[in-house]
């Protein structure tokens, strides 16, 4: 399963969010906070938890269940996205 924690607003949310829909990938999106340079307003405090569990506070960050990995770069996600779905 794929989860993207991620806001509406955020550019490099999009970003990821066009490559998954490209690859016509499901996954489960989660809104942990509003976008913003040093974090924006936490909108949903469980998923916040789950997000800065990964070792940052950042969005995009995404999670292949199936694979075992986390990442938060939207450069690093697309990519990531290309070589295992594509």
């Amino acid at each position: 399963m794929i989860e993207l924690y991620q806001s509406e607003g955020c550019p490099y949310c999009a970003k990821a969010r066009e490559k998954l829909s490209e690859l016509g990938i499901s996954y489960v999106a989660h809104n942990p906070r509003l976008p913003g340079d040093e974090g924006g307003d936490v909108t949903n405090e469980v998923t916040h938890d789950e997000l800065t569990a990964g070792g940052e506070d950042q969005i995009p960050y995404l999670v292949d269940t199936d694979r075992e990995i986390t990442l938060y770069e939207s450069d690093d996600i697309v990519e990531y996205l290309e070589q295992h779905y594509e």
